[in-house]
């Protein structure tokens, strides 16, 4: 589990993070679109983290307001957010220029 003291470790090289509440609608329904995004890629992983009690501190460090939120992060820093549902072309255009912008 990706904690706010192991985060730095967790999260090396090039990560989209996707970050979900158990019962959103737009959470679930963004996840396979993410997975069918960066499943084709060999620059970047992803990374999936409950927002719960457990993560709380790890929210506030990432300053997640909302679910869904996605971030790419490079070693463990924060290089790009977006916040709520996006269809899944506009979605992989911002991956794909975020991600490039980090290579």
């Amino acid at each position: 589990m990706i904690t706010k003291d192991n985060y730095k470790e967790e999260l090396k090289g090039i990560c989209v993070i996707e970050i979900s509440g158990e019962s959103c609608a737009n959470c679930l329904s963004l996840m396979p679109v993410l997975q069918n995004i960066v499943s084709g890629r060999d620059d970047c992983r992803l990374v999936h983290i409950e927002a719960s009690e457990d993560t709380t501190e790890l929210m506030e460090l990432f300053e997640v307001l909302t679910a869904p939120t996605i971030l790419v992060t490079k070693d463990g820093e924060i290089k790009a957010r977006c916040k709520g549902y996006q269809p899944e072309e506009i979605l992989e255009l911002w991956l794909d220029a975020k991600i490039n912008e980090l290579k």
